[in-house]
């Protein structure tokens, strides 16, 4: 059987690995949220949105981007068309939200809510959003 493994050869190169560390920023608004970028490559993004009371979005989706998104404190409820619940996670429980999917989420009480977001991008392909509602007054998005 023939080895269809690939050998390196010296001229290539390693990325390096790069360290990333996150701490809860104590300046969210009443009402709002606000992106901390953990990671970025060309096809992975990773990111936590802290919601203070809400911080909600409209209903949207991404045509290059499946979801990973995990409650990391607090609650969060995610909705999809017509206002449908998705789900309501708590600590450690999340939602996979594959591409074209369209949903929308907010944080459910007055505490702060910790949602770690993970998209895998399509190589060579632009973030995108499609919005299906109108945003929200306020509203920031990645």
């Amino acid at each position: 059987m023939a080895d269809t493994t690939s050998e390196k050869t010296a001229t290539d190169e390693s990325p390096p690995a790069v360290l990333f560390k996150y701490e809860l920023p104590t300046d969210v608004p009443q009402g709002k949220k606000k992106f901390v970028t953990l990671a970025r490559t060309d096809i992975l993004y990773g990111a936590v949105q802290v919601l203070n009371g809400g911080g909600e979005n409209n209903l949207h989706s991404h045509s290059t981007m499946d979801g990973f998104w995990m409650v990391l404190s607090g609650r969060v409820r995610f909705y999809g068309d017509n206002d449908e619940l998705i789900a309501e996670c708590g600590q450690y429980e999340g939602v996979l939200v594959p591409r074209n999917c369209r949903y929308w989420f907010e944080g459910v009480g007055d505490g702060v809510a910790e949602l770690l977001q993970v998209e895998a991008i399509v190589a060579g392909q632009a973030v995108d959003r499609t919005d299906h509602d109108p945003r929200k007054a306020g509203q920031t998005e990645f």
